[in-house]
Formats: C-alpha cells, structure tokens, sequence
C-alpha cells in the first residue's frame, strides 16, 4: 500500500522545466544507486584525512560521528526533494525550481568551483603517497610538478571519452576499497590505545575543535548528493534516489569511521600529524617493515587517481547543464566526439592547474588543507540552497493536505540540514571563507552577461513576431 509523504502532500505536482536536460534512459537501479553514491563518496580524501585532522586530537573522531549523522541527514533531503524534481541536475534544479534562475545559477556555479577545487585538492593529495614509494625531497617545483601530473592524467582520458573513463573508473573502484577494508578490520585487532594522543590537541575550546575537523571531514563525504544529480538515470527515482542516498551514506560512513579509528590507534600521534601517507604508515605499523606500506601506497595513488578521473567528468557535467538553460556559457554545452562535454573538462583542468601551482608557490604543508577547507564552503552552498528550497516547499503546502506527523519529520530534516551545513561553513575558518565567497561571488558578472543577453535575445524574437 503506497502511502502520501508530507513532501507530497504539501507540494504541487512534479513538473518537467523547460530547459532542462531530457534524461536519457533509466538504468541504475537501488543496487547501482547505491553503488554510485559509495563509489563517489569513497573517493581519495579518506587516505589523507586522518594526517589531516590529527592535529586536532582524537576529539576529530567525534566530529566524524556528528558529520556521519549530518550527511544521512543530507541523504535524507536529497530524497525528498528528488521525489518532486525527479530529473537530472539535482542541486541546481532544486533551487533554481524554488527561487528562480539566479538561485540555481549560485547552487551550479559553486557546486562547479566545489568541483575543480576538490579535484585539485586530490591531486595535492596524491604527492605524499608518491613520496611514500618515490622520495621527493622538498622541492616546492618537483611536489607541484607531481600534482598536475595526477591532475592531468585522469583529464586526458577523460578527453578520449566515455569508454576509457569508465574503464579507469572500474578498475580504481575496485582498488580503492582494499587499503580502506584491510585497516577498517584487520586494523582494529592492532590498535594501541597509547597512540591515540589527546583527546583535544588544537589548543581551542572542544567545540570550536569539533566544527573545525568536521570542515575538513566533509570533505570525504562529498558525494552523497550523487543520486540526486544523476536522478534522471536512476529507475524510479522517487523512491530509489533518497534509498540509494541513506544506504550509501550509512555504508560510507561505517568503513570511514573504522578505518580513522585504526589509523589514530596503530600511527603514534606525533608521526600521523606529520603524515603524507597516514594508510601506508598504518599498514606498516601492522605488517612491521615497510613492504605493506609500498603496496598501500601503489594502490592509493591508483586509487585517487581513478577518483580525480570521475570527478574531472563530473565537474564538466554540472556546467552542462545549467548551460543547457542558458545559465552558463555556452562552450560548456559542447559535447565531443567521445561523448564528454570537452570544455568543460579542459576549464576543469586549467583551473585546478592555476590553484595548485598558486598554492604549492604559498606553502606546500597547508596547500591540502586550503584546498580541502575551500571545497567545505563552496560545497555547502548548494546544499543550504537546497535545504532552503525543501523548507520553501513545505512553507507553501495548504493546511487541509498537510499531515501533522509527516510535516513535522520533514521540517526536522530541511531545517538540520540547513543548520549543519552553515556550522560547517562557520567551522571552514575565515580564510576559507573569504577565498570561497571570492570564487562564488565572481560568478555574479558571469550571471548577469548570461542573463542579459538571453532576455535581449527573447525581446528582440518577440519584437520580430509581433
């Protein structure tokens, strides 16, 4: 017996926007869903987390805890709201349907700039499990030269099309989950209570340590929006898009929490706040010797590699479409022979050049954590869009079709997802915050071009068949 949601009961009909693109056929079922959401929030974030939320003591796992509960609910969200916008597009749809072309311009342009800035990010994190199997001294020139070459391999094949994309992307889904399995169980039978250090080492109030690790954690949870953004080649999204969204998540972030746990037990916490390959140094401080730790680090630069390979596809797909309505520059609707919308994967790469060569000639030490805590701010944008065109939703139901119990719940999820994602902004820091409003906001003139030629165009075209 199908039963009415209060996301149902206090919204009109799902309606087809004109603009957006038409989805092609339905193929991801809830196991496929799933899977996409676990593969993209899996990524490589998680082999360089735990070094870098190490300073902060193990109050970070705490924090890890808090954000788990914060992206379920995020998972929660995304299902309802696709239930109304079953389409393609996800978090530009949503605000964009709730508060117009402006609103969904913002959600787009910085979930893009999220986009090649994590990408960048990743490829920062591919240097120091390099250096685990290659030492490569302290050259600030040799450690960015490495990054563009993790940046620009996975671009290249993005390039040749589709085919080769999903070919690197199957092979590197299957790596990545070795190291992470391996230390998630077989670690825990070798943790060291001793090693875990202080329990709040920042130096800050509890509080104030906890927002600011779970900014840095949110990034290894990226990813949960996925069956939302691809809701229109999942079969039956109504239902399988916010239950594709919650398993992945709880899956997610059960192997996360169990793989950081044996990490902080089994590195000292001198050594792992100084980490470039915190997994690596788990591994050997399992096997004894360093030959775990080799075989470790081989697999996680496949792995990140296979990640910025998906993510470099992905960041050219957003643009994509919001291009399609006219809402980004029209280069970025091109798609080449391969498939893959070439434009956008060569601004992708172009712009993850420039952020690390700019941060690698600033400090090589903090370029990750810059980076991480810039894609914690632009990434939250979207979702406090979206959170605020749920609770726009609910807000316009009618009092006769709205079912006490069932509203209430879906308040409950709109409104605390709101409120994680501006705490995760307040705990990203100033810098990352001033950086973040500097990428969003030069968006704006870009918008108003757009916007402006389009609405002269339309003027002119009524003009003439009048």
């Amino acid at each position: 017996m199908t039963t009415t949601s209060a996301l149902e009961a206090t919204e009109p009909e799902p309606t087809s926007t004109p603009g957006t693109p038409a989805a092609p056929g339905r193929k991801f079922g809830l196991a496929a869903a799933t899977a996409l959401v676990m593969g993209n929030i899996i990524g490589g974030g998680i082999f360089t987390l735990p070094a870098a939320v190490a300073p902060y003591g193990t109050v970070s796992l705490l924090a890890f805890g808090i954000l788990s509960v914060a992206a379920v609910l995020l998972a929660l969200l995304f299902g309802k709201l696709a239930r109304r916008s079953p389409v393609t597009g996800g978090l530009y749809v949503y605000p964009r349907d709730a508060f117009g072309p402006f609103a969904g311009f913002l959600s787009a342009w910085s979930y893009w700039t999220m986009c090649w800035v994590s990408i960048a990010a990743l490829a920062v994190g591919v240097v120091g499990y390099v250096d685990a199997l290659i030492p490569l001294g302290d050259s600030k020139a040799v450690l960015a030269l490495v990054a563009l070459a993790a940046l620009w391999l996975p671009a290249a094949a993005n390039f040749a099309g589709t085919r080769y994309v999903g070919a690197v992307q199957i092979v590197s889904t299957v790596l990545k989950f070795v190291p992470l399995l391996l230390v998630a169980t077989v670690g825990l039978f070798f943790v060291d209570t001793d090693n875990f250090g202080p329990f709040n080492a920042s130096g800050e109030s509890a509080p104030g340590a906890v927002a600011a690790a779970a900014a840095l954690l949110l990034y290894s949870f990226l990813g949960v929006e996925s069956a939302a953004v691809s809701a229109g080649e999942v079969e039956d999204p109504e239902r399988n898009v916010g239950r594709a969204s919650v398993l992945g998540t709880l899956a997610s972030a059960l192997v996360y929490i169990l793989g950081t746990v044996a990490v902080f037990g089994l590195v000292p916490h001198e050594e792992l706040v100084e980490s470039g390959a915190p997994f690596a140094d788990a591994v050997n401080a399992m096997a004894g010797g360093s030959w775990g730790g080799t075989v470790i680090a081989l697999v996680a630069v496949a792995s990140i590699v296979g990640c910025l390979n998906g993510w470099v596809l992905l960041s050219a797909q957003m643009p994509y479409a919001a291009a399609r309505d006219g809402l980004f520059p029209k280069p970025f609707a091109r798609v080449g022979k391969g498939g893959v919308p070439g434009f956008g994967v060569l601004a992708t790469a172009v712009l993850g050049t420039l952020l690390i060569v700019v941060n690698y000639a600033d400090d090589p030490d903090t370029a990750f954590r810059v980076l991480v805590l810039i894609t914690t701010f632009t990434g939250c944008v979207p979702y406090l869009l979206s959170a605020a065109a749920q609770l726009y939703w609910l807000a316009r139901g009618t009092r006769e079709r709205v079912r006490p119990a069932g509203l209430a719940r879906d308040l409950i999820v709109a409104a605390l997802s709101f409120a994680f994602s501006f705490w995760l902004i307040a705990g990203a820091g100033y810098a990352a915050v001033y950086q973040g409003a500097l990428f969003l906001f030069a968006g704006i003139p870009v918008y108003v071009w757009l916007r402006g030629r389009q609405e002269g165009s339309e003027r002119e075209w009524g003009d003439v068949t009048a």
